[in-house]
C-alpha cells in the first residue's frame, strides 16, 4: 500500500467518523467504528510506506559487472 493509498483511508475513514451520522445505515452498521478502522489502517499504512521506502532504492547496489569487449582469441 502507497502513501496515496494510506491517505486515501485516512481521509475516508475521517469522513466516516466525523462527518456522517452514527445511524444513518441503521442500528446494525455503525459507520463511526467503521471510520475509525480506516483511519487505523491508513495511519498504518502511511508509517509502513515511510518506514519501507528507504528499502526498495538499495535492491540493485552493488550488481554492476564490469565486462570487456575483448573477442575471444581463436
Amino acid at each position: 500500500m502507497g502513501v496515496g493509498v494510506s491517505i486515501f483511508f485516512l481521509t475516508l475513514g475521517a469522513i466516516l467518523r466525523f462527518a456522517i451520522e452514527p445511524d444513518v445505515f441503521g442500528k446494525s452498521v455503525h459507520m463511526d467504528v467503521v471510520g475509525l478502522i480506516f483511519m487505523i489502517v491508513g495511519g498504518v499504512g502511511v508509517v509502513l510506506s515511510v518506514v519501507l521506502a528507504p528499502r526498495r532504492g538499495r535492491t540493485s547496489e552493488g550488481r554492476l559487472m564490469h565486462r570487456e569487449n575483448n573477442p575471444p582469441e581463436i
